[in-house]
């Protein structure tokens, strides 16, 4: 049974209504013609409730474009999206390639600040966002009354006498739902232990994000990342109008958990009645990084789950907190990304996430 325009449909009886159920809901795949995106393969999905994405394949298999009732909820970069052939790892290269999106993949063997240590340099975020894939699969079935569409496929970070490490994923959302669930599996196919390092970049925008806007989630403690994060303890859930010369405030997050072991943080909009959200399970992603970016046409506020801070490998490394993969070794997550409207589902999901409930029975 899938709900649909206030009503829970049979599939026998929809299916009377229409000549294809990519009428209302599909996945099609397409390539970007024009532009320093040129050659980059894409997958659309809309899944009936309004609800609809974007996925990168050649990117990584981040997700750009993201909307609700065609309202935007995902932050476009000024770049848009370019070809992983203009690419640069130097230094802090990997922000000209960088274009925001509802997703961008972090890792695998490093996130954030680029360095050396003592097996070797390493990039600004790793390579992960920047690897073409390969697909494996894509398409919608009917599982007894409800609707799946999915998407399957892999990135491999390799070189000869380096690593060699493999991220599978499956996006996978259904007919009348407004949330997609991502599931990655990566392994170390080298013959050596492998550093393992991954964050999910979620950056939400404008008009979700605007003056007045608030974060909202159960935590057991937060620290800021440096002394001009410190200066806005204060109001780090609380989403400023844009500002010329804005410098970005991150902030580290230790959350609480639902009863199921899932964390799940929020922007939400009081005066449109919207909703954004991120959800995850702590045991395998520990770490919730606040990315508060407020500057003018740099508008933006990026919720990271992660197996690490944003400080570099060499930091965790010293620290002792560095995860890293044995020969043949796996290790799963499952995201889950989501919108919501109205009054009623926003109050009950900040409700709920508040008192460490399971949003599960608010997101439809």
């Amino acid at each position: 049974m899938c709900n649909l325009y206030g009503k829970n449909w049979k599939r026998e009886k929809l299916l009377q209504h229409i000549g294809d159920i990519r009428q209302i809901a599909d996945v099609r795949l397409s390539e970007l013609s024009n532009g320093p995106g040129r050659g980059v393969r894409v997958a659309d999905f809309k899944t009936g409730s309004g609800f609809a994405f974007t996925v990168l394949i050649d990117r990584g298999m981040d997700i750009g474009e993201a909307s609700y009732n065609g309202m935007p909820v995902a932050f476009q970069s000024p770049g848009g999206i370019k070809h992983s052939s203009y690419y640069e790892p130097e230094d802090a290269g990997w922000l000209r390639n960088f274009h925001g999106g509802w997703l961008n993949t972090c890792g695998l063997t490093n996130v954030g600040l680029s360095g050396k240590d003592e097996i070797g340099n390493f990039e600004m975020h790793g390579r992960a966002s920047n690897l073409p894939a390969t697909l494996i699969s894509y398409g919608g079935r009917w599982q007894d009354n409800e609707y799946e569409l999915w998407l399957e496929a892999s990135i491999r970070e390799t070189s000869f006498f380096g690593f060699d490490m493999q991220l599978t994923r499956r996006f996978s959302t259904r007919l009348g739902e407004s949330h997609l669930k991502i599931e990655d599996s990566i392994e170390n196919l080298s013959a050596k232990e492998s550093p393992f390092m991954l964050l999910y970049h979620c950056n939400f925008g404008f008009p979700l994000v605007a003056q007045g806007s608030r974060l909202v989630l159960s935590q057991s403690s937060v620290r800021p990342r440096d002394d001009i994060a410190k200066k806005g303890m204060q109001n780090h859930l609380i989403m400023e109008s844009p500002q010329p010369g804005y410098d970005e405030q991150v902030f580290f997050h230790d959350p609480n958990t639902d009863t199921q072991g899932h964390v799940t943080a929020a922007i939400v909009n009081d005066e449109l009645s919207i909703a954004g959200f991120v959800s995850f399970r702590k045991h395998e992603l520990p770490n919730l990084i606040e990315w508060k970016q407020m500057g003018s046409k740099e508008y933006v506020l990026g919720l990271e789950p992660a197996n690490c801070l944003v400080l570099g490998r060499e930091y965790e490394r010293q620290q002792r907190t560095l995860h890293t993969l044995l020969p043949g070794e796996v290790r799963k997550t499952v995201l889950c990304l989501g919108a919501m409207s109205g009054e009623t589902d926003v109050r009950e999901l900040v409700n709920n996430i508040q008192n460490k409930k399971s949003v599960l029975n608010v997101v439809k």
